[in-house]
């Protein structure tokens, strides 16, 4: 239904896409992924309204296709005594009324053919969006998501995460031959999460979603579009096999390319002998030998692999600080409570160790930032920080801790680096570099902002972190770059997320808000709460003997054992198939 051949697009301080083609086609539930800033929000813009760009190349969609969308930015123009169902049912009530409209006119009309024909446009809109079984088919929807309970409420009454979920309802009864979602999982929490999951399986139109989320991505599509560095491929299969493929394809590479290097690194030896006797001899069959060793050398270096999907590189996240603070309380809550409407917290209690790494679980609107920002302002007679502890946070909302007007370069300027090149060096870390430092703030991405962000955090060498979502927005390479950092770091974390890959790799263990009470589980119930929920039962396992296996294939790349890289594919490709 939507074809992209050969398409490319910059804008004037930056070239987005080379020369990128792929199809949509009926049936296909389709994951869009890519690092932060590689353009996907704006390939989606160009689906959706492609008379506002100018780009080079083919887009073809077929004139009869009709597009749905729901933003990553969660704002409603809407009266406040909007109801869910009014919400969800817009179009539906519109078209019912206009039909009622007509008929009413007909009692009265003289002329009725312009009416007849307007019946039979407001009737074909009727249908198109399944009018006779809308209610039968909101019902099973807001079952299917755990909802119905909402189905009367004001939407002024509902969380962010059930917005979120009532959005994607709406759109999906609208009946659109294809659904974009813009990083619908954001902020969600774990029930939220599953139930839209839930959604998109049960959703028979096309898909095209643009995601981070391992937990989504591992569960609900079955193709992925991939773009990175101007380039884009298409994969027709899950995203655990989509990841194998490429690993596949990254260890049959690094043989390649170590057999290159040595090729080439014996030429270099070659041609060095060779310039040195061109020195003491003149002959012009040692100057032909010289230029033709070159030439074949060139030619090697140019058909070097180059594969911008298999081995991307990763930011270089760290945490260090100035002073550790060994075997001590950094953080003490003692019977603290948090009311806005309603009582969220009552009378929790909690300490935090020098050296914990933390996780605050709970479901959205249970009190979880507004938690981390009390600790992070230290004003509240309930919450005591260690004197000597230096707090770093990183906020939802990035305003908090960036200043929007300022450029990437200003904001460290203002951050207490000294000089620019200091910036530089430092940002290149986080794959800043280049013209986007001169940038200002608002015109990033929500992933580069949050890289911003970690990037101010580790700048700060604090000894307590306070973290709150700080894997949203950010690509699958960021995540498992910052579960690295979170794993070295030395001092104490509390984070709030709904990442359940990010909690269980990195975390000590949780403190779970349940009921207005805070409990601390460990992680290994934890696990096995959340898997119950939310997986099969032999996921815990399998995923487990996943994740050993993978590292053992990365341990034997790192020693070039390819034929034991190999063995363990195979091995890696038998667990595969359970999931």
């Amino acid at each position: 239904m939507i074809k992209v051949d050969h398409l490319s697009f910059s804008f004037p301080q930056k070239e987005l896409y080379r020369d990128i083609s792929f199809t949509l086609e009926e049936g296909q539930h389709c994951a869009f992924i890519g690092t932060s800033g590689s353009g996907k929000s704006t390939l989606i813009d160009i689906l959706i309204d492609p008379e506002r760009y100018l780009f080079e190349g083919k887009l073809e969609i077929d004139p009869t296709c009709t597009i749905g969308y729901v933003s990553q930015f969660s704002q409603v123009d809407k009266p406040e005594e909007t109801t869910v169902y009014d919400f969800i049912g817009e179009a539906y009530i519109r078209v019912q009324k206009e039909i009622t409209s007509i008929y009413a006119e007909m009692e009265t009309a003289t002329d009725m053919d312009p009416l007849l024909e307007k019946l039979q446009l407001a009737l074909d809109a009727f249908a198109a969006i399944g009018g006779d079984d809308f209610e039968s088919s909101l019902n099973k929807k807001l079952n299917l998501a755990n909802l119905m309970k909402l189905k009367d409420l004001k939407l002024s009454d509902l969380s962010g995460g059930e917005f979120k979920l009532i959005q994607v309802i709406k759109e999906m009864l609208n009946s659109p031959d294809l659904l974009i979602m813009d990083e619908p999982d954001v902020f969600l929490d774990f029930d939220h999460l599953n139930a839209l999951k839930q959604l998109m399986n049960a959703h028979k139109g096309m898909l095209l979603v643009v995601t981070h989320n391992r937990y989504l991505l591992n569960h609900c599509f079955n193709k992925i579009i991939h773009l990175e560095d101007k380039e884009l491929q298409e994969f027709h299969g899950r995203y655990v096999e989509y990841k194998f493929s490429l690993l596949q394809t990254k260890i049959e590479l690094q043989e390649i390319a170590i057999a290159e290097a040595e090729e080439i690194e014996r030429y270099d030896t070659i041609i060095d002998n060779l310039r040195e006797l061109a020195t003491y001899y003149s002959e012009a069959s040692r100057g032909r030998a010289l230029n033709a060793r070159v030439k074949f050398q060139e030619r090697l270096e140019a058909r070097r692999i180059k594969a911008p999907f298999v081995d991307i590189k990763q930011p270089n996240i760290t945490f260090g600080m100035d002073h550790e603070l060994e075997d001590t309380t950094v953080v003490s809550v003692h019977e603290y409570s948090l009311a806005f409407n309603e009582l969220l917290l009552d009378k929790v209690s909690f300490e935090i160790q020098s050296t914990d790494k933390v996780a605050i679980i709970g479901p959205n609107g249970t009190g979880k930032t507004s938690l981390l920002r009390e600790i992070f302002k230290n004003h509240h007679e309930s919450i005591k920080i260690h004197p000597d502890a230096k707090v770093a946070y990183l906020s939802q909302l990035h305003g908090e801790t960036l200043n929007d007007s300022n450029t990437i370069m200003d904001e460290f300027i203002d951050a207490g680096f000294k000089t620019y090149d200091e910036v530089r060096s430092y940002l290149a870390n986080y794959d800043f570099e280049g013209e986007i430092l001169d940038q200002k703030i608002e015109s990033l991405s929500g992933g580069e902002k949050n890289m911003l962000q970690l990037a101010k955090v580790s700048a700060s060498q604090a000894n307590l972190l306070l973290l709150d979502e700080p894997t949203s927005h950010l690509d699958i390479y960021a995540q498992t770059a910052l579960e690295k950092a979170i794993e070295a770091y030395k001092g104490a974390i509390l984070m709030v997320s709904h990442d359940f890959y990010s909690v269980v790799n990195g975390m000590d263990y949780v403190l779970l808000i349940d009921d207005k009470k805070i409990r601390k589980m460990s992680m290994r119930k934890f696990r096995k709460m959340i898997y119950a929920s939310h997986f099969n039962r032999d996921d815990l396992e399998t995923e487990q003997k996943k994740k050993s296996v993978e590292l053992k294939i990365e341990l034997a790349l790192k020693e070039k054992n390819f034929e034991l890289a190999k063995g363990l594919v195979d091995e890696l490709g038998e667990i595969i198939k359970l999931l």
